[in-house]
């Protein structure tokens, strides 16, 4: 196949053979890449996760759950899905594995749920058996339900003690209340396994909260994971028109929507008080113009070294890979690539069990891209 080089900026080794794979060139400052289109065929991906056999297990928004094979294959939507909402920014969202999927087979996913009052995130888990899921059970339901198509979040990311952190957007229209801790809107959450709140949440002893909060002051978060070095939470966040932040996400921290923001309402006009509140944390990267972050990683493979425990991120809006290079608690620099070349919205990126780095499209005609060294 003819590959056309592009001028460029990333890094990647041994490449796995996908039928009827097509394949761009690029170059980076870390190297040279090969990018291949792994599979198409798809609608707006949100979340996907590698199963043990090197297969993806794939969300698309509108409410189906496939396996994609690992040489490319499409497979049927999964039987066994709860009733979803999917409309507007609503839909099938995140799916990762249990800790212990080899023994239970079982997968968690979020979705927006409909129900009295509007629709709401939810979480439920599943038995994975073959083309269908059983045993479905809701682990979490964030409330109140509001009747809106925006702001859902939503990732799932496991920590290193077994709890499943949950990020929630604040739903657009009910932005104020991501301040009080009486509702899970703009909110990162953190529940046990089976759906019962950590003893050591840090609001379980605060009169009219809920427990199951573990940060607030959020927007729309649609990007988390854990810093492989300093095991902590680390979110991805959308800005109004402006002022996506990447944060450092601890317990009991406010974050400072809507009082304080870097981003302005869409048209122009001020939100809130400003930039900086006392007792309101400050992001710890930000993009001003807004770059729409979405799904992102911390690199800990060895097929790009030059990317060891770097996050590699995606963006919506700006259809942009972005590498930051991490310092400690510091992003050290930016490096965009692959943007206007494939010009496709990038939803998430995933780590393969193979090393290599896996992009996935949010459009009508979604793709799966693997990146590889060349």
């Amino acid at each position: 196949m003819k590959l056309r080089t592009l001028s460029l900026v990333l890094c990647i080794a041994a490449i796995t053979p996908f039928a009827n794979a097509k394949t761009l060139s690029v170059k980076t400052e870390t190297g040279n890449i090969q990018v291949k289109t792994i599979a198409e065929g798809l609608e707006n991906i949100w979340g996907m996760a590698f199963l043990p056999d090197g297969s993806m297990l794939v969300t698309e928004r509108r409410g189906r759950m496939r396996i994609v094979s690992a040489d490319g294959k499409v497979g049927e939507p999964l039987a066994g899905l709860p009733e979803i909402y999917a409309q507007g920014q609503g839909g099938l969202l995140d799916v990762v594995l249990a800790p212990d999927f080899t023994s239970s087979k079982k997968i968690y996913f979020s979705y927006s749920e409909p129900g009295k009052g509007g629709n709401s995130t939810a979480v439920s888990f599943a038995t994975l058996n073959g083309n269908k899921l059983g045993n479905v059970t809701r682990v979490f339901s964030q409330q109140p339900k509001i009747d809106s198509g925006a702001h859902f979040g939503s990732r799932l990311v496991w920590a290193p003690d077994g709890t499943l952190f949950i990020t929630l957007g604040d739903r657009y229209s009910e932005k104020d209340k991501a301040q009080t801790l009486d509702n899970h809107q703009g909110k990162v959450v953190r529940i046990n396994a089976d759906g019962t709140v950590p003893k050591d949440n840090p609001f379980v002893k605060t009169p009219g909260a809920l427990p199951e909060i573990w940060s607030y002051g959020h927007r729309n978060m649609q990007g988390a994971a854990i810093n492989p070095i300093t095991k902590e939470l680390w979110t991805g966040e959308h800005g109004p028109q402006g002022g996506d932040e990447l944060n450092i996400d601890r317990a009991a921290k406010n974050y400072g929507w809507p009082v304080i923001t870097y981003g302005e309402n869409y048209g122009g006009g001020k939100i809130g008080e400003g930039t900086h509140k006392a007792g309101m944390e400050q992001p710890n990267y930000k993009w001003v113009p807004s770059i729409a972050t979405a799904g992102f990683i911390f690199y800990t493979g060895d097929k790009f070294p030059q990317w060891k425990n770097n996050i590699l991120l995606t963006s919506l809006k700006d259809k942009t890979f972005v590498r930051l290079v991490v310092d400690g608690e510091k992003i050290t620099k930016e490096e965009r690539s692959l943007a206007k070349e494939l010009d496709q919205r990038l939803r998430h990126v995933v780590q393969g069990p193979d090393g290599l780095v896996y992009l996935v499209t949010d459009e009508s005609k979604a793709k799966i891209y693997q990146l590889s060294p060349q």
